[in-house]
């Protein structure tokens, strides 16, 4: 028997009672996250320091975005909750009907977290799902093991089983979880294992967000602040040790401007991490050596113009600038997850455009231009979940905007309202008069009757 059955049987019997629909039950599972971690906030930075993030403001926000997300949700609930009135043809309208769209919760929900973010990514969708009005399993990623023991110890005392279950291991226990007739699947990590699930969920019919990634591309036109782009994207690309999905993975920079953009770079290393970043904690770590050869392994010595130096042993490789980087490159090929920027030289953005748009649309992408006309361009052009104009990375940040990946880079979003739309299924009620026919349906048929099928149509 597959040891997990237990707690889905046991979350669907209680989602059956329908408790979970009301507005009560939800706030108390959000008042009860919220404490888990108002209660613990000290051991949840010492356990995410411990993993790989040792930048403070890296381990604050980890414990600290999801109790505010969590505020925001509760402030919002009632009104997300509330079905919605929609627009009906003028006949129907006139003769006393009333659409409404109904948020109708899915059910037992299993969340499976990534390592780089193993609280946010974790317990973010969680809310999403809870404030729903689903059950919970999770299953927080193995390599992050210091907060995986954490919420092993914490998520019992601070919930009940059949709302909220934690399950803890490595690939035996996905694959024994995917077996399972969970209701929704929400996975975030790489596309290789979002395939993986995806197969798995398609046995049940199970529907899924998959929060992926993939190499974010950002270009720099000659018209940029250089000295700021080079800053934000040295920034973007090395937080959290390079290892965030929104990252920039590569740098187009018109060739006018590349040699002042990596000046601007290399002194943005320097300011950021000083002459040494391995001894600088504001500079965060790698999450096992097995990383540290993958990266090490993508790296070309020839174009390196700044760190390439590592320790496997201490989890650890320099922030690196590379070149002038090709798409012949090995580290052009994948997504880089690591603090390594590679810089291509450009003349022509259409031929920007064009080598974008032969990879994997990407999670992300960045502009940086005061040229308007460009910018809006390369806007309407370019397929990517989301991104930023003048920045980097932060837009993942704003909880009223939605984040998701398109293509290879995710399917379905969350964050806020979109978030709560999600994880729910929106039904669809008309709502007619007791005693009001609507004639032109049944038989006889006439051409007169025919006709008036066109009145679905009339708004």
């Amino acid at each position: 028997m597959n040891t997990h059955k237990k707690i889905i049987d046991k979350q669907k019997a209680f989602f059956a009672t329908n408790r979970t629909k009301s507005y009560e039950w939800r706030i108390d599972q959000l008042d009860r996250m919220s404490l888990m971690l108002k209660d613990n906030i000290d051991a949840f930075y010492a356990a995410v320091a411990s993993d790989f993030k040792t930048a403070l403001p890296e381990f604050v926000l980890e414990a600290n975005a999801p109790i505010h997300v969590i505020e925001f949700t509760k402030l919002q609930l009632k009104d997300w909750m509330k079905a919605e009135e929609r627009p009906l043809p003028r006949f129907l309208s006139e003769s006393g009907h009333k659409g409404h769209v109904f948020r109708e919760p899915y059910g037992a929900t299993l969340v499976i977290g990534p390592f780089n973010a193993p609280v946010i990514s974790l317990l973010l969708p969680a809310i999403a799902a809870l404030s729903a009005g689903n059950t919970v399993v999770l299953k927080p990623h193995e390599a992050a093991a210091a907060t995986s023991a954490l919420l092993e110890k914490l998520i019992p005392q601070y919930f009940e089983q059949e709302a909220v279950a934690l399950v803890t291991g490595g690939k035996e226990e996905v694959e024994s979880l995917l077996k399972l007739a969970f209701d929704f699947i929400f996975f975030t990590g790489s596309p290789k294992v979002g395939k993986v699930i995806m197969r798995a969920a398609a046995e049940n019919l199970t529907p899924v967000i998959l929060e992926l990634g993939g190499q974010n591309p950002a270009i720099v036109d000659e018209t940029a602040n250089i000295a700021d782009a080079a800053k934000k994207l040295v920034w973007g690309a090395t937080a959290w040790g390079g290892q965030w999905c929104t990252s920039p993975g590569y740098v187009y920079i018109h060739e006018s401007k590349a040699e002042e953009f990596i000046d601007e770079a290399k002194k943005a290393l320097l300011s950021l991490y000083g002459p040494d970043p391995q001894k600088n904690s504001d500079f965060s770590k790698i999450i096992n050596p097995a990383e540290v050869d993958r990266l090490l392994s993508l790296i070309d010595p020839l174009k390196v113009i700044a760190g390439g130096n590592a320790d496997r042993e201490n989890n650890y490789i320099a922030p690196t600038l590379i070149y002038p980087a090709d798409w012949s490159d090995k580290i052009m090929q994948e997504e880089i997850f690591g603090p390594v920027l590679p810089i291509i030289p450009y003349r022509n953005i259409g031929d920007v455009v064009s080598c974008i748009e032969k990879a994997p649309k990407p999670l992300a992408a960045y502009i940086f231009s005061r040229n308007q006309a460009l910018v809006d361009h390369l806007l309407s052009t370019l397929s990517f979940g989301g991104g930023a104009v003048n920045q980097a990375n932060v837009h993942l940040f704003i909880v009223t905007m939605p984040f998701g990946g398109v293509g290879q880079s995710g399917i379905g979003n969350y964050y806020g309202k979109q978030g709560f739309d999600s994880l729910t299924h929106a039904k669809s009620v008309l709502v007619s008069p007791a005693d009001e026919s609507i004639e032109h349906l049944f038989a006889p048929y006439t051409p007169e009757k025919a006709h008036e099928l066109n009145k679905w149509f009339e708004y």
